[in-house]
């Protein structure tokens, strides 16, 4: 893949938030409460601060005094875009439980970025208690509700509006803070899944050659994926993600999980710090029908990746999209 096609896919492609079923943009969601039912809001945001948020946090995007400037290039500062505001809802019905029962749902990243922000969530249902549980060494949100014996249909609705607008990343810009020591290795970890040697090891080796140079090799183990990986809408779900496996068969083909994670582990095989984000599609695509959903999102669930660069940050990669627009279209 030329370089310029590795850069339109990084600049893009802009990451989607976790979670839901129903998605409407600039939309209130509204949901009737039977007798039984039980109602919270959560405090994070009241509801004027969520239509100021995303302006307040736009302004704080802009480049800080000190920061490296564009190069020789003289290429102008790609334009901010709006904020669109989506109101995500997410309807659970369950039977035949017996027993006590706790559910778990994963929320929209909680941590505030450029091209995301999380606007507040609300709930009701005919729970004995729910609430929201945060994971500090994960950096992840999830709702939580329980329900005890005795209950034949648990049911829960929850609402999460969230903020976003497109992600756009200059690859001809350097200067951007260092990220944490702790986080790089964290991201260089091996996983049952995501293991770093043997022959995960070797293929990252094959693929980088001699390359020495940190975004170099990057996009390099990119380019590999892309032009060995297959794109199999048969497989269930977003795919199962074992990249040990897959290497072991020949058979490179998978869903959007199998082509990020071989992604994630052939990086971080080689020493460069990659994660994966787990989303939601949540509005149409500009680049090809088959990259959006509307409506009914129960089955847009997704997996996207960054790798990071000392003096880039972390960039982000989508090739299991990519593979997906060359298989539908």
């Amino acid at each position: 893949m030329k370089r310029r096609n590795f850069l339109a896919a990084s600049a893009l492609l802009s990451l989607l938030a976790p979670t839901s079923v129903l998605a409407a943009k600039k939309s209130k969601t509204s949901a009737k409460a039977t007798r039984r039912s039980s109602t919270k809001k959560s405090s994070r945001h009241s509801a004027p601060a969520a239509a100021e948020k995303p302006e307040a946090s736009a302004a704080a995007s802009s480049p800080q005094p000190g920061a490296e400037q564009p190069d020789a290039t003289g290429l102008p500062d790609e334009p901010a875009t709006p904020w669109r505001i989506y109101d995500i809802t997410s309807t659970i019905a369950l039977k035949e439980v017996k027993g006590k029962l706790r559910l778990w749902l994963p929320l929209a990243l909680h941590k505030d970025t450029p091209w995301q922000r999380s606007l507040g969530q609300s709930w009701q249902g005919n729970f004995t208690n729910a609430g929201i549980y945060r994971d500090p060494a994960e950096t992840i949100v999830v709702f939580y509700a329980d329900w005890n014996e005795g209950v034949d249909t648990p049911q829960l609705q929850i609402s999460s509006q969230v903020a976003k607008r497109d992600r756009h990343f200059d690859i001809t810009r350097r200067g951007n803070a260092a990220e944490r020591s702790e986080v790089l290795r964290q991201n260089l970890h091996a996983s049952h899944l995501v293991p770093t040697d043997g022959l995960v090891r070797r293929t990252a080796e094959r693929a980088v050659g001699r390359i020495q140079d940190p975004l170099a090799r990057g996009k390099a183990i990119y380019d590999w994926v892309l032009e060995n990986t297959t794109y199999d809408p048969s497989l269930p779900g977003i795919g199962r993600g074992d990249i040990e496996a897959m290497l072991d068969s020949g058979q490179l083909s998978g869903k959007s999980v199998d082509i990020t994670l071989l992604f994630v582990g052939l990086c971080r095989a080689i020493g460069i710090p990659a994660r994966p984000f787990f989303g939601q599609r949540i509005d149409s695509s500009r680049l090809f029908s088959g990259l959006g959903a509307t409506g009914n999102l129960s089955t847009e669930q997704q997996c996207r990746a960054e790798f990071y660069t000392p003096g880039y940050g972390w960039i982000p990669v989508n090739p299991a999209d990519v593979r997906k627009a060359i298989h539908d279209e």
